[in-house]
């Protein structure tokens, strides 16, 4: 079986965590039996933050997008990243798939000369999906949703627009079958314009053996995420200053970059454990997982969760993780097995109490880093992505 992915949000050489989640669902499918080729849609024109840096920000953040290799291998997958331009993404996103069309359709039928895929993958109904849709080619297409689409892009801004909407129903409308990363996501697909969905669950990679239930040194909270807001990093850093004086060696491990960082750091002062927490900025996926499962508890009480790779990764390091009630993936990760504990949103009493459960309790928190391994062994693995995705594929072609 040839597939053609065509994602907006891939690797980047300066930015190798940029959608790893898709080029890593490339990889397991690959290894669980078709052949994969992957389009990015790679946009020239540098981020808002760019421009805020001033003219000199603005020429470096352009000059790396015009000098990303059009033609690139990452783990043995051959990539081509098709450029293209549009409009600011706050007042236009919802059109960016049309804009991406015209290069997008000219790189689809040079590949199918030499690559006679059989199924098109895109993920995310806007703007991949909706490219592929006015591309107009006779192939099957498939459209995974993460929740952006149907988080963001589909709700209608203060404005009344309904652009976004449209949007998406008509990348999820064109889809012969619709991937979620969780069953929560699924049923907004559906509401959102999706026939027919299937849900598959990204994964993670299970350490050789289990880690022992301490490492060596001070007991060690970590969140591995972007630094924004709707994470809730700031809900941790409150918890760490009222569990101070029970744990004076505790400490903070923060991986991640982002808009926040900045009132983060300034929190930190304000609560007096500027000391204690620790800002890695951003690493590579290997690093990140590396540096996280290092420490003692992932702790993310974010909301607006779709699913949550970064959950999954720590646990299958035997690293126990705190999530937030009433989310889609948190909720669907939790159902699944033990070793994920779910605290209300922004409720910090609730959530200083389960970090204190299981800090102070080592026989707890020994069992909970076993069963949080054994969680994902069962039910997260990529090779069962891979699998998953494979069958979703065969389905769509029948």
């Amino acid at each position: 079986m040839k597939v053609a992915v065509v994602a907006e949000f891939y690797p980047r050489r300066d930015d190798p965590v940029l959608g790893v989640w898709a080029h890593r669902q490339a990889l397991a499918a690959r290894d669980a039996g078709a052949e994969v080729r992957v389009l990015v849609l790679h946009r020239l024109i540098p981020p808002r933050a760019s421009f805020a840096a001033g003219p000199g920000g603005v020429g470096s953040a352009l000059a790396r997008l015009v000098r990303e290799p059009r033609k690139q291998t990452r783990d043995g997958l051959d990539i081509s990243y098709v450029p293209y331009v549009s409009p600011p993404r706050s007042s236009s996103y919802a059109t960016w798939g049309a804009w991406a069309a015209p290069a997008l359709g000219l790189a689809l039928r040079r590949l199918g000369r030499s690559f006679a895929y059989e199924l098109i993958h895109a993920h995310n109904a806007v703007p991949a999906g909706d490219a592929v849709r006015r591309a107009r080619l006779d192939v099957p297409l498939l459209v995974s949703v993460h929740g952006g689409d149907v988080l963001y892009t589909a709700a209608d801004p203060p404005t009344g627009s309904t652009a976004g909407a449209a949007a998406v129903a008509r990348g999820l409308g064109a889809a012969r079958l619709v991937l979620a990363n969780s069953q929560g996501i699924a049923e907004l697909a559906r509401t959102h314009g999706a026939g027919e969905t299937r849900v598959v669950h990204l994964g993670a990679d299970l350490l050789d053996a289990p880690r022992p239930s301490r490492r060596e040194g001070p007991p060690t909270l970590v969140t591995v995420g972007h630094l924004v807001a709707r994470k809730r990093h700031a809900d941790v850093l409150r918890a760490l200053a009222v569990l101070g004086q029970r744990y004076p060696t505790l400490r903070y491990s923060i991986i991640g970059e982002g808009p926040e960082r900045v009132a983060l750091e300034g929190l930190t002062a304000r609560l007096g454990v500027a000391e204690r927490v620790e800002f890695h900025g951003q690493l590579s996926p290997s690093e990140a997982i590396g540096q996280a499962r290092q420490c003692t508890l992932f702790v993310m009480p974010s909301t607006e969760e779709a699913f949550g790779v970064a959950y999954i990764e720590a646990m299958a390091g035997g690293l126990p993780a705190i999530g937030c009630r009433g989310e889609p993936g948190p909720e669907e990760i939790a159902a699944a097995g033990d070793g994920f504990m779910l605290v209300p949103p922004g409720d910090i009493e609730r959530l200083t109490q389960r970090i204190d459960e299981l800090l102070s309790d080592t026989h707890r928190l020994r069992e909970a880093s076993q069963r949080a391994r054994a969680t994902v062994a069962a039910h997260f693995t990529w090779e069962r992505c891979g699998q998953q995705t494979l069958a979703a594929y065969e389905h769509a072609l029948r």
